[in-house]
């Protein structure tokens, strides 16, 4: 699979064409890989685009217009696909994702999908550039989906979750029979200093999700409080925290949308956190990975 390799004297990025994916994040001088590295037994990803949902529709079934659409996969498809690569630069890449009458057939929209990262200093920055090229509203989700794998020789619960300014955080979790949210039911994640633990169950019952655009910076702090990962992330209304439960990483999940809450059966304009694309029109969302 063709790669795109971003670097300066500090990091080197390299982002495949095959889903526009971040594959490793490596530090220059250490040769500190801090992208999960997708192991096939544990999570097989590394960071996946999540578009045109984020996560699941109920029962696999959306409805737009009185027709309903299958869409079984999670996350959408450009995940899944083959984008172009429309410019390479030493510390900036760009790929493309257009419509086709493939995914016409599960997604009745023209769209265009660019996906941008940028490399400057220590920091990466990941935009997503979506246009609507059609005639008709353009209905969609966009996200991130990073895995920060834990450094060699240590453990998750090890490290702890800072959430600058915050005292505590509201969350919902996850129907483990349909993928999708269960929102009645809200938890608190207390704070201490804005920390938190990452004890090792914490993820025994999936992602947990927050909505609200509660989160707009998190790090990933080591053991003796530094910071190894600090993502910004203004302008994305619902945020996830995941991993496997046995998996030596976290990912960092900024969404603008997500997925269906349990038992919707409305319309694709009534699903929870939708955006919303004017024809002709165009929107950027993009979040910033700094790391130590």
């Amino acid at each position: 699979m063709a790669e795109r390799v971003l670097e300066n004297g500090l990091l080197k990025a390299v982002i495949r064409d095959q889903g526009a994916e971040l594959v490793s994040l490596q530090d220059r001088t250490s040769g500190q890989e801090y992208i999960w590295d997708a192991s096939p037994d544990v999570w097989n990803r590394h960071a996946p685009v999540l578009f045109p949902f984020v996560g699941k529709v109920y029962r696999g079934v959306y409805r737009h217009q009185g027709k309903e659409y299958e869409l079984r996969s999670q996350h959408g498809f450009a995940r899944d696909s083959r984008f172009d690569c429309v410019k390479e630069e030493k510390d900036c890449v760009i790929h493309r994702l257009c419509d086709t009458e493939e995914t016409r057939a599960v997604y009745p929209f023209a769209f265009r999908l660019e996906v941008i990262h940028r490399l400057e200093g220590r920091t990466l920055t990941v935009e997503y550039r979506v246009e609507n090229p059609g005639e008709d509203l353009l209905y969609y989700s966009v996200g991130g989906h990073p895995g920060f794998a834990v450094a060699e020789g240590t453990k998750r619960s090890e490290y702890r979750l800072r959430f600058p300014g915050k005292e505590r955080l509201s969350y919902i979790l996850i129907d483990p029979e349909s993928g999708c949210a269960k929102p009645d039911r809200k938890y608190t994640l207390e704070l201490e200093n804005g920390c938190c633990p990452v004890p090792e169950d914490m993820f025994d019952r999936d992602a947990l999700i927050f909505d609200g655009n509660q989160i707009q910076k998190v790090e990933i702090l080591r053991s003796d409080g530094t910071p190894q990962v600090s993502m910004e992330a203004e302008g994305f209304p619902s945020f996830g925290i995941w991993s496997k439960p046995e998996g030596p990483y976290i990912c960092l999940e900024p969404w603008a949308g997500r997925t269906d809450n349990v038992g919707f059966a409305g319309e694709l304009p009534e699903k929870y956190g939708i955006q919303k694309l004017e024809p002709g029109g165009s929107e950027r969302k993009s979040y910033r990975i700094t790391v130590a």
